[in-house]
């Protein structure tokens, strides 16, 4: 047997535990791990889940919600050498039987309220709150003693947000994941000092990889939520227990409109990281001004990047508030045409990746793993601008790219425009079939207050070119979202193409 190089998820943690195995690693509810304690029921659920009869290489399906179980089982599959298979915890039926079967799952964690909802036919085990369950079984599990996995072996299918087609399972490897938290550590400042809040869903490739598990490695302290209760959130921050958060612009845009915003005591929270979508620049101009010492940090990337690719800093800002920033320490990025050309600083075009952080393709999908890897560079599927100081902006999915009367426009310009409206609360620009324009340009707005179609169109066509400004403003009381905070716009078209 080769030597272990410890260039896994779970020795991440083991080196961490070894340094410093008495500070407190994890919070969640009434309950508190320090790292040594993390490390030993890691070792334990990893025993648990071989005893189960599964073997290195089988998928393990994970259905809950945010817990320390969750987290556990996690890093117990990345020690047993078992593939991890991350679900959403509000699909439902065929959704979530598609995951659990295309990813060939021999065995299903899930939180027993949730179990329920399972194809009738996959084996499951609790994760937690139930009688044998995983987290009961760690006080009498004998240490994991099996063989350490490779760096190159598959640790977890991280499925795409499926906003334009069928989710596809991003297979990532130990070697991909660790590349990525240093990446992660190094671009967003991560310090053992630092007092991080998690409450995006762990499901979620971005709260997992470029926060909680980065900061486990550099040894911080991690207060766990089940989900983002803005209430718990803000009481937190105010009592000083936490003073770095990430959270969407979803998540960001209800903070900033609540009444009490303007009123309670945040000068506590030093790092706000946001991401996973795109957000408002007149949204976040609001939230800088209203905290005009916090460190803003944008969060860009996918999935298949495990999902870190760029970052702009909080000295970056000034100048480019719509830019995603640069590429991260492990990431080579450029713009190309369609024949994967280079395109001039300016022009916009598709961003392709190099790195060890990618995935080696999706599972069971030799046909979409063909179309997005090519040339040795990965097609992200987003319109980008690059700069000349190596600044990237996204202007927009290609596939939402709007098609009017011949001219290509980008959403993202017509949104920020609608978004400087007060009577706009959240705004989705898509393109609907149309006699005269072939994809006519239609905003979906969600109003704050009073406020008319008429008067939304006057304000977008004071601040676009005409070929830009929306055609028609529909409304809605609310625009469909991943969990992750990505509009589902392939949805908006379907609900309004007959509008």
């Amino acid at each position: 047997m080769t030597p272990g190089h410890g260039s896994t998820v779970d020795g991440v943690l083991r080196r961490s535990a070894r340094r410093t195995p008495a500070r407190t690693a994890l919070e969640f509810g009434d309950r508190t791990w320090t790292y040594q304690e993390l490390d030993t029921a890691v070792s334990r659920a990893a025993a648990v889940l071989r005893a189960e009869g599964l073997a290195p290489g089988d998928r393990v399906g994970a259905y809950g919600h945010n817990s320390d179980a969750y987290l556990i089982a996690f890093l117990a599959c990345a020690r047993a050498g078992l593939v991890h298979v991350p679900v959403n915890q509000n699909l439902t039926g065929d959704d979530l039987a598609y995951l659990v079967t295309q990813s060939g799952s021999a065995l299903v964690l899930a939180d027993p309220a949730l179990a329920g909802r399972l194809p009738a036919a996959v084996p499951v085990l609790p994760l937690r709150d139930a009688d044998g369950s995983l987290l009961d079984r760690l006080a009498t599990a004998p240490a994991f003693d099996g063989p350490e996995p490779g760096a190159e072996d598959l640790v977890q299918l991280l499925y795409t947000s499926g906003t334009t087609a069928l989710p596809k399972g991003a297979m990532m490897t130990h070697r991909a994941l660790v590349h990525e938290y240093l990446s992660a550590i190094t671009a967003l400042d991560l310090r053992a000092g630092d007092r991080p809040v998690h409450a995006l869903p762990l499901y979620h490739s971005a709260q997992t990889h470029v926060f909680l598990l980065p900061y486990l490695a550099v040894g911080a302290t991690n207060i766990l939520l089940e989900s983002p209760d803005p209430d718990r959130l803000l009481d937190l921050i105010e009592a000083g227990r936490a003073d770095s958060l990430f959270a969407p612009p979803t998540v960001w845009i209800g903070l900033a409109g609540r009444p009490d915003f303007a009123t309670r005591d945040l000068r506590g929270l030093r790092k706000a990281y946001y991401g996973a979508s795109v957000m408002p620049v007149p949204v976040l101009e609001r939230l800088r001004a209203r905290l005009p010492g916090l460190a803003f940090y944008n969060c860009f990337g996918q999935s298949e990047i495990g999902p870190l690719a760029t970052v702009l800093g909080p000295d970056e800002h000034e100048g480019r508030m719509d830019s995603c920033g640069r590429p991260v320490l492990f990431v080579d990025a450029r713009v190309v045409d369609e024949d994967g050309r280079d395109v001039p600083d300016g022009t916009p075009g598709e961003i392709v990746y190099r790195s060890p952080q990618l995935c080696e393709g999706y599972w069971d999908k030799p046909e979409e793993t063909a179309a997005a890897f090519r040339d040795g560079w990965f097609r992200s599927g987003d319109l980008a601008v690059r700069d000349p100081d190596g600044y990237f902006t996204i202007v927009d999915r290609v596939k939402d790219v709007i098609n009017s009367g011949g001219v290509l426009v980008a959403s993202r310009q017509v949104e920020d425009a609608l978004y400087t409206h007060p009577g706009v609360a959240e705004a989705a620009v898509v393109g609907l079939p149309d006699p005269r324009w072939i994809e006519a340009v239609t905003a979906v707005v969600v109003p704050r207050g009073e406020v008319t179609e008429a008067e939304l169109l006057a304000h977008a066509r004071a601040r676009l070119p005409a070929f830009k400004a929306p055609k028609r403003v529909l409304f809605a009381d609310a625009l469909p979202r991943n969990a992750s905070g990505k509009i589902l716009k392939r949805e908006l078209r379907d609900r309004f193409a007959t509008a």
